[in-house]
C-alpha cells in the first residue's frame, strides 16, 4: 500500500516595502492611541463624565487590537525551534483571548456605573467634554488613514483601518452629546452615551471572545466553509474523495490544512504533482497557505475506514 505525503508551507510574505509601512503605521497609532487614552481618561474624571471614561475605555481596546496586530507580525518572523515548532505564532490567538476577557470586565465596569448616574445624575459639563471627544475623532481618523494605503494587503490591518474609522464615529457622537448637553443641561445623555458606547464595545468584543475561543480549541476560523473547501477539493481532476480534513489556525492571521485525498487510479508522479498543485492553488482562495497532504489510490482506500 503505497502513501504520498505532501507538506506546504508556503508562506505568504508582504513585500519589503508594505511590512515596513504597516509597522511603522501601526507603532504610530499604538502611540497616539495611548497618549489620548491617558488625556481622556483623565479630563473624564476631571470632568465627571463617563461619556469620556466609556470611550476611554473604547479607545483602549483600538491599542490592544494595534498591540496585537504589531505582535502579529513580529512573532510570524520568529524562526521555529525543536520544542515550538510551529514557532510563537499561536500567542497571538491567546493574546487576542485575554484582550476580550479584560474588554468585558470594562464594559461590565462601565455599565455598573452609568446605573449609579441615572440613579443619581450629576451635572456636566457639555463643552470641554465636546472638545475632548473632537480630539479623539481626530486621533481615530488620523490613525485610520495611516492604514489606508495598505488595508487591502493583510486582513489586520483592514481590520484595524475599519475599527478606527468606527471609533471616530463614535467620538463623533460624544462630541455631539458634549454640545447638546451644554445647551440644555441635559446631563443624562452622559450615561446615555456611556451605555452606548459600552454596547458598541460588547460588539466587537463578542466576536473577538467567540473567534478567540474557536481558534483556541482548534475550531474552523471564521471566515472558512468547511463545506466549500470540501467541495472545492472534491472537484480537483483525479480526485474521487477527500477525507480525515481538519482546519485549524496556526495563528490569528495563518491557517492550516491536513487531508487525506483520494485519487484515481492511473495518475502519474507528475500528474500527482500537478493535482496537488491545483490543490494548494484552490486552498490559497480559502485563505488556507499551509497543506500537509496525504494521497492514496482507489484501491488503498477501500481498506480504510471513512474517518480513519
Amino acid at each position: 500500500m503505497a502513501h504520498a505525503h505532501d507538506h506546504s508551507h508556503e508562506h505568504h510574505h508582504h513585500g519589503p516595502t508594505v511590512l515596513t509601512n504597516v509597522n511603522r503605521a501601526l507603532i504610530i497609532g499604538v502611540v497616539l492611541n495611548t497618549a489620548y487614552v491617558l488625556v481622556e481618561f483623565s479630563m473624564g474624571i476631571y470632568y465627571n463624565s463617563l461619556a469620556l471614561i466609556a470611550d476611554a475605555g473604547h479607545n483602549l481596546s483600538d491599542v490592544a487590537g494595534l498591540l496585537l496586530s504589531l505582535l502579529a507580525f513580529r512573532l510570524a518572523r520568529v524562526r521555529q525551534t525543536p520544542t515550538f515548532t510551529y514557532g510563537y505564532r499561536k500567542s497571538t490567538v491567546l493574546a487576542s483571548l485575554i484582550n476580550a476577557v479584560i474588554l468585558l470586565v470594562t464594559i461590565g465596569a462601565i455599565l455598573w456605573e452609568s446605573i449609579q448616574r441615572f440613579r443619581n445624575p450629576e451635572p456636566i459639563a457639555g463643552l470641554p467634554v465636546a472638545w475632548v471627544a473632537g480630539l479623539g475623532l481626530v486621533v481615530n481618523t488620523v490613525s485610520a488613514l495611516l492604514f489606508f494605503r495598505d488595508k487591502d494587503h493583510d486582513l489586520n490591518v483592514k481590520g484595524a483601518y475599519l475599527h478606527l474609522m468606527a471609533d471616530a464615529l463614535v467620538s463623533l457622537g460624544v462630541v455631539v452629546a458634549g454640545i447638546v448637553i451644554s445647551y440644555t443641561g441635559w446631563s443624562w445623555l452622559d450615561p446615555v452615551i456611556g451605555v452606548v458606547v459600552a454596547f458598541v464595545i460588547l460588539g466587537s468584543t463578542w466576536q473577538l471572545l467567540s473567534e478567540s475561543l474557536r481558534l483556541s480549541l482548534d475550531g474552523v476560523p471564521a471566515g472558512i466553509d468547511m463545506q466549500a473547501v470540501l467541495a472545492d477539493l472534491r472537484d480537483v481532476a483525479g480526485v474521487q474523495t477527500v477525507h480525515h480534513v481538519h482546519i485549524w489556525a496556526m495563528s490569528t492571521t495563518e491557517n492550516a490544512l491536513t487531508a487525506h485525498l483520494v485519487l484515481a487510479p492511473g495518475l502519474t508522479d507528475a500528474g500527482v504533482s500537478t493535482l496537488k498543485a491545483d490543490v494548494r492553488h484552490r486552498l490559497e482562495h480559502h485563505t488556507i497557505r499551509h497543506a500537509t497532504l496525504e494521497t492514496e489510490v482507489t484501491a488503498d482506500a477501500e481498506h480504510k475506514a471513512p474517518n480513519c
